[in-house]
């Protein structure tokens, strides 16, 4: 099993994911997160279908900080019910595996 994992997370716009992905880099839960703009996410909420611009937050970390982010994401989110899934990295380059285990402590 996988110690990495990358942790989905849509915002509205890009100021907000921004915001987002630099508090959770301040306050090193996260090595690194891309922040993907030009994103249309369709759902259904409260028995509406709705279509809407997103930005997708990609969050690297390790496997042991994702409660972390996910109660750091559920407070400063705008949503009220933010995407918080994380997905294990299988593989990877261990130059990079060890870059992300040195970035991040580890709780």
């Amino acid at each position: 099993m996988s110690n990495y994992i990358i942790i989905h997370c849509s915002c509205p716009d890009n100021d907000q994911a921004k915001k987002l992905a630099d508090s959770l880099i301040s306050n090193s839960l996260a090595a690194c997160i891309n922040i993907i703009t030009n994103m249309t996410s369709i759902y259904k909420w409260q028995g509406k279908v709705c279509e809407e611009p997103e930005t997708l937050l990609l969050i690297k970390t390790h496997k042991n900080m994702f409660n972390a982010v996910k109660t750091h994401i559920q407070s400063a989110h705008p949503y009220e019910l933010p995407e918080i899934i994380a997905v294990s990295i299988i593989q990877g380059s261990q130059a990079y595996l060890d870059w992300i285990s040195n970035s991040i402590p580890q709780k």
